[in-house]
Order: structure tokens, then C-alpha cells, then sequence
């Protein structure tokens, strides 16, 4: 254990140790890659797919191994019973920080399909990183605001349409994609803009699971609803390299998704879209009395923030 470290050497020695267990494993991840492009037989390109499953497998568990090392992190969790990695999974989670990739990949490495989730398009250029999320064929999308898809509603229909394409590579193999269904980290700022109804919550933004569930409705059947507390406050990635990230807690709930909410035309059917929005709603309704329950009984007061 390396968690007697003062913080400024701790945090330089774990970030260290970050970069290189990175570099250690997007290198064979790479020439996998590599062969999976010059041999694009459909047999050869499913068994380097998932190689490169694995190879971000032990990526993660290295990963883990490091915060092991450097960190004394309570983790408390829970609702992890009973879940399959030979199921095909949707993950909806509240979102606070980017730290929060980093907790949900420890808690679900090996226990379930390897985690997917929506990236921005410009994060493709991130030295490294960029390659190896397209390689693992996370899906890309082109992020537009309010006034962009007022002026340009076609623009709607090329998000749907990367979501069918890259849902198509995903009906063969068990996998499981991630939604921060917030859209962006909860800041008080925000939720204050917004007028969420929801005490530690911003309000869902349900286009990208709908459209996940439109067009994969034969093969999504359980949502996991994540509930993700920080006891000790606001954290960033440089808090968790610092030390600076005590407890974290983690909820899962497995649920299945309502029949008639697969395979439903969220853009052009205004009965489907309200039904959708308001299971989604009860969801986060029941997520944010959770929150708030898990807050007061870690003596944390207050909304989130």
C-alpha cells in the first residue's frame, strides 16, 4: 500500500502508473486492431473484437490494482447480485464527476459485458485514448445544441442513424452501454438553470436511451439504474489521485424495461415519446429520494454540489 504517501507524491506516483498501465495495454489493443483491418474476414474481425474485449478487461483491472495501491477508498456497494456477463445491458447513472467512469468500470469489470458509452466526436483526437475507444467501437456523436437543431432538425436524424449503425455491430456479442442520461456533470449552477425538480438530480435527457432501445428492441431487456453518492463532496479526477476520495457508494437496480417501451418511435410518435418520459421520470424520481437517503445517512447535508 502506498496510501501513506503525502498527496503531491501519492497523486504523481498514481497518475505516473495511470499513464502506464494505459500505455502498456493500447499497445497490443493497437495491433490487434491492426489485423482485425487487414483481415476483415466477419470470423477473424469477431475474435479480434473480442480480444480487444479482453485486452480492456485488463486494462481495468490494472486500473484498479493501481487505486489498491495509492488510495483507501471505502467502497460501498451494492445490487450487484445476480447479474450476467452473456446478457445484454442498459446502465443509466447519475453524473458528477469523471471520476465516475472510473468507479462504475470497477464495479462492473468482468461482472458484465465490457462497458460502452456515447463519446463526443472531438474526443476522437485524444492522443491514445481516441483510437482505443473507436477500436472498442464506442459509439460517436455529434453533440448540437437547442438553436443548432432548431435551424437544422435533419441533424437529429444523423445521431439516430449513428446510434442504429454502431447498435448493428452490437446485436451478435452480450454488451452494455452506458448512459449519462443528466447529458453533463450535476453542478448547483445547472440544476438552478434548469428548475429540476429533483433534489440532487438535472433533468434526464431520454433521445439517446430511446434511441438505443428503438433500435436494439430485440435484444435490451434490463435497465441498471445507478445511483452514485461521493460522501466527502464534489470530486475530480485529480481529487481520486490525491487521495482526496474516502467512500464512495454505488445503488444498482435491476429493471426491466416495459415491452412497450422497445422498438417505439421516439421522434415521431408523441404517445410513445410521453410514455418513455414518464418512465424514465419515476425512475429518477425514485433515484433522487434514493440519493438523498444514502447522503443523510453518510451525514452529508444539503443538494449536491
Amino acid at each position: 500500500m502506498l496510501a501513506f504517501l503525502p498527496a503531491p507524491v501519492r497523486g504523481t506516483l498514481a497518475l505516473l502508473l495511470f499513464v502506464l498501465n494505459t500505455l502498456f495495454w493500447c499497445t497490443p489493443l493497437y495491433l490487434v486492431l491492426l489485423l482485425k483491418l487487414i483481415v476483415p474476414r466477419p470470423g477473424w474481425r469477431e475474435f479480434h473484437a473480442r480480444l480487444m474485449i479482453q485486452l480492456a478487461e485488463a486494462w481495468i483491472d490494472g486500473n484498479n490494482l493501481i487505486i489498491n495501491l495509492t488510495q483507501r477508498i471505502e467502497w460501498d456497494m451494492a445490487g450487484l447480485e445476480g447479474l450476467r456477463r452473456d446478457e445484454w445491458y442498459l446502465v443509466g447513472s447519475n453524473h458528477q464527476s469523471w471520476v465516475d467512469i472510473v468507479v462504475l468500470q470497477r464495479v462492473f469489470n468482468h461482472r458484465i459485458p465490457f462497458l460502452k458509452f456515447f463519446i463526443k466526436q472531438p474526443l476522437i483526437r485524444v492522443p491514445v485514448l481516441g483510437g482505443a475507444w473507436w477500436a472498442l467501437d464506442f459509439p460517436f456523436m455529434k453533440r448540437h445544441s437547442a438553436a443548432y437543431l432548431a435551424q437544422h432538425p435533419e441533424a437529429r436524424d444523423q445521431d439516430w442513424e449513428t446510434t442504429r449503425r454502431m447498435c448493428e455491430r452490437f446485436r451478435d456479442t452480450p454488451t452494455t452501454i452506458l448512459n449519462f442520461l443528466e447529458g453533463t456533470r450535476f453542478r448547483p449552477d445547472k440544476h438552478a438553470r434548469q428548475q429540476s425538480p429533483y433534489r440532487h438530480l438535472l433533468r434526464p435527457k431520454i433521445g439517446g436511451l430511446a434511441f438505443t432501445l428503438e433500435a436494439m428492441p430485440d435484444r435490451l431487456r434490463i435497465l441498471l439504474d445507478v445511483a452514485l453518492v461521493y460522501p466527502d463532496g464534489p470530486c475530480t479526477f485529480g481529487d481520486l489521485l490525491m487521495g482526496r476520495i474516502r467512500r464512495v457508494i454505488v445503488r444498482v437496480r435491476q429493471l426491466v424495461i416495459p415491452a412497450e417501451l422497445l422498438g417505439g418511435d421516439y421522434r415521431n410518435n408523441p404517445a410513445f415519446r410521453t410514455a418513455i418520459q414518464n418512465w424514465i421520470g419515476r425512475i429518477w424520481a425514485e433515484k433522487d429520494a434514493l440519493i438523498d437517503d444514502l447522503r443523510r445517512e453518510a451525514g452529508v447535508a444539503g443538494i449536491l454540489g
